[in-house]
């Protein structure tokens, strides 16, 4: 079977390798689309936050169809389709799937059912592999509670997981305003239902926010990680309002006026993974219908993932770059 794999720091390949078998206690996958995050890249340039070696298979925004269960697997069919949660617990130890353990960038993949989370009818495979980084939106949302159609959600930084998270607060009801200066995500921010969209390159964004909001947004959600987007989003919100910090931003050093959490009274969390939250995530997804299809704005085949991977470098042409496997 053919498989991605990262043989080195900067050195992807696709290959055939030896198809996989499971013991009695996991099931076959058949992988069939999976996204490349942001994440990925970390790992490809050997920079990921956790220890890693190689050569290794990434992809963790996957969906899949069972394909063979083992003997003492209750609960999971041939022909059902899953997708799998990415920090799992292994007799070993905790992994990361598609980090410390291959991904799912191959044709098929043994996993464990407790890993693993069936999809109704109502969620295809597009959106299956969605699922993932949704997941991770709609616990920054949750984080704070949740919002509805009385309150204002600015989400910073319009990437991929800043666009789940607008697409998670306009499904519970909310008038959500995405701030990023690429056009290709204002454009999808609107396609997905946002209210308004702010360009902060264009004029000062806390004033353009001030504005459009008479006074800041209820919640705010940081996920750039970017530092012009760190130090606007206390300003971004509200007195009494609240910050879900996701935008990731390790090691380095800028000016925030820290005392606006003091002066505001803000309510400030940090927000890493989805933990506890996917089966609620995939409910919501079935029961609002939310279509999330804009974020994903290309596909390429397993055999042409280097050009996907080069591809989805360039933020101002490419979004959500999916490989079709299956």
């Amino acid at each position: 079977m053919k498989a991605l794999i990262f043989d080195k720091p900067n050195a992807p390949v696709v290959t055939d390798v030896q198809s996989p078998s499971i013991t009695d206690n996991e099931v076959m996958i058949r992988t069939s689309r999976v996204g490349i995050c942001h994440s990925d890249y970390e790992l490809l340039s050997g920079n990921y936050i956790i220890p890693i070696s190689y050569p290794v298979t990434p992809g963790h925004e996957w969906v899949g169809e069972v394909v063979e269960v083992g003997r003492n697997v209750k609960g999971l069919a041939p022909g059902d389709r899953v997708v799998g949660e990415c920090v799992i617990n292994t007799p070993e130890r905790i992994h990361h799937f598609g980090f410390s353990m291959d991904g799912a960038d191959r044709e098929y993949f043994a996993a464990r059912p407790e890993w693993l989370h069936k999809l109704p009818d109502g969620v295809d495979d597009a959106k299956g592999a969605l699922i993932e980084p949704f997941t991770c939106g709609y616990y920054a949302v949750l984080r704070h509670g949740g919002v509805d159609a009385s309150q204002t959600v600015v989400i910073s930084g319009g990437g991929t997981i800043g666009l789940v998270s607008a697409a998670a607060a306009i499904g519970m009801g909310a008038r959500v305003i995405v701030v990023d200066p690429v056009p290709l995500r204002r454009e999808i921010a609107m396609k997905l239902g946002a209210d308004a969209v702010v360009d902060p390159t264009a004029g000062d964004p806390i004033e353009a926010i001030a504005e459009m909001t008479k006074g800041g947004a209820d919640l705010v959600v940081e996920c750039a990680g970017h530092p012009a987007s760190l130090a606007n989003v206390f300003d971004y919100a509200r007195p009494e309002g609240f910050v879900s910090m996701v935008g990731i931003n390790i090691g380095q050093k800028f000016p925030v006026e820290l005392g606006k959490i003091q002066i505001k009274d803000l309510t400030v969390r940090g927000c890493i993974g989805s933990p506890g939250v996917w089966p609620g995530a995939i409910r919501f997804l079935e029961r609002t219908g939310l279509d999330l299809s804009p974020i994903q704005t290309h596909s390429f085949g397993l055999d042409d993932a280097l050009a996907a991977f080069d591809l989805g470098k360039d933020p101002q042409k490419a979004v959500k770059v999916t490989l079709n496997i299956g």
